[in-house]
């Protein structure tokens, strides 16, 4: 069983096996995640940002989606949950010392280390490569590692100084258990934000709402029941005096005090300010002298 030529083929390259799964190399995915942005993969500058769930992009490519969402792009399933420049935050990072930019081994000459990184946790000293896990605080945006978070226990920033909880601990690039549950609580937070907008509107109309109404309700009461407590006495001196035909007349004026006691002008009220007052066409401010009043020409009085 010889080809041509004499040779003679062995059994792997005759009989085909099972394909071998393909294997991502490891350093090319770290690479992936701490140096290219997650929307444009394009390399990572500063201005550097993260969403609530630690992924990196560039500030600028962030600015450009939200501006237009229509746009096709690479990875867009990445920032689905951005909804505003309000949902991302700016890192403060720490520059490297080592790093000398990518064009350092230009002539081939040097040796290239691939797990260099930008930058470096300013408390301990890790690269941010992937090897070490690296956190950033959701208050002012500073980036230190995990070891340094744990070895060095603090409610402030080891770096600005600002105050933090436990909750504002976000870390960067997780695993799929903590992207997971990075998301809840994202989830959660978005729902008390709601919550709270909510009971600020209702509490700001039930502010806005004029308590002048209820006096307005309750003053002319006041003066009704002392104006007919007057009218009954008149109505008791008429009618000893008059008889049955005062009685009639009574009953009248007593009518005509009731309707102007409903009726009453607000100009007239005391516990009303002249501002208020001014508010309405009866006020003296509001009437027109004769050099004001409309001339035939015009369509409205109200021209001037």
């Amino acid at each position: 069983m010889g080809c041509d030529g004499g040779t003679i083929p062995k059994r792997h390259e005759l009989v085909k096996g099972p394909k071998k799964v393909e294997k991502v190399d490891k350093n090319a995915e770290l690479a992936a995640k701490w140096k290219y942005c997650a929307l444009s993969q394009e390399k990572l500058r500063r201005p550097i940002v993260s969403c609530e769930l630690g992924r990196l992009y560039n500030k600028d490519a962030i600015i450009e989606y939200l501006l237009d969402k229509s746009a096709e792009r690479p990875n867009a399933e990445a920032v689905t949950h951005i909804r505003g420049i309000k949902d991302i935050k700016e890192l403060n990072l720490t520059d490297n010392p080592e790093w000398e930019g990518e064009r350092r081994n230009a002539k081939g000459d040097r040796y290239e280390d691939i797990h260099c990184g930008m930058f470096i946790c300013p408390v301990v000293g890790l690269e941010m490569n992937g090897k070490h896990r690296f956190c950033y605080l959701q208050t002012c945006g500073c980036v230190f590692s995990d070891r340094a978070l744990k070895e060095i226990k603090t409610e402030i920033c080891h770096k600005c100084g600002d105050p933090f909880k436990d909750e504002d601990i976000v870390v960067l690039n997780g695993t799929k258990e903590e992207v997971q549950k990075l998301k809840e609580k994202m989830e959660e937070k978005r729902v008390k934000a709601k919550t709270k907008k909510s009971k600020k509107s209702k509490a700001v109309e039930t502010v806005s709402a004029p308590p002048e109404s209820k006096e307005d309700a309750q003053s002319p009461p006041v003066d009704v029941a002392g104006r007919k407590s007057q009218q009954n006495g008149n109505e008791s001196s008429q009618s000893a005096v008059a008889g049955p035909s005062g009685a009639s007349s009574s009953t009248k004026c007593s009518k005509s005090l009731a309707a102007s006691a409903t009726k009453r002008s607000i100009q007239d009220m005391e516990e009303k300010s002249e501002a208020f007052k001014s508010l309405f066409t009866t006020h003296s401010s509001a009437k027109r002298s004769k050099d004001q009043t409309s001339n035939w020409v015009t369509h409205t009085p109200y021209h001037f």
